[in-house]
């Protein structure tokens, strides 16, 4: 079976209304680049370190996840999903995905697709292409989407949808040869 013959997926930012942004960054890699060892599964599956700014005053909280649009599903594959980030905090140090117990205030994990209700590091099919991993931080209006930790993160997705005043997304990449 050739993996590498099926239609590249789009970017999930171009099926989704379009947003105001604000600033995304990581020091763990550069927008574009190849997801370093400890960021993939077989590297310990510690999440990478993301800072934010510039996203509007009105910001109550915000909702952070991980998607990579081109796992070999109809519906692409979530590496990570946290709800109710209180708006005072502004970045996560590499490692918070680990439990909630790295997170602050009502902030918490919901299952990703892995099963588990923390970050699923990087774990593309052996020789298929690069995949995309793509980190989104939406600035919502609300303080909490309400949610309970049964929740998935499409369902977290689909909330946060109505309730984004602003999003950003860094895309790292990552092919296991």
């Amino acid at each position: 079976m050739d993996l590498n013959s099926r239609p590249l997926a789009p970017h999930p930012d171009e099926a989704l209304p379009k947003f105001p942004t604000f600033t995304l960054t990581s020091t763990s890699a550069n927008d574009g680049d190849t997801l370093p060892d400890p960021q993939t599964a077989a590297g310990g599956s510690v999440s990478p370190q993301l800072s934010w700014s510039g996203f509007p005053a009105e910001t109550q909280s915000f909702f952070i996840s991980c998607f990579d649009p081109d796992a070999p599903t109809p519906a692409g594959f979530w590496h990570w999903g946290i709800v109710d980030i209180p708006v005072e905090v502004t970045s996560l140090e590499e490692g918070a995905g680990e439990s909630d117990l790295q997170l602050d205030g009502a902030a918490f994990h919901l299952a990703g697709d892995s099963g588990e209700a923390s970050y699923y590091g990087a774990a593309p099919p052996q020789g298929d292409r690069p995949h995309r991993y793509v980190f989104t931080v939406h600035a919502l209006d609300v303080p909490t989407l309400g949610l309970d930790d049964d929740a998935t993160i499409t369902v977290a997705s689909f909330n946060a949808l109505f309730h984004t005043l602003a999003k950003a997304s860094i895309t790292f990449e990552y092919q296991q040869k």
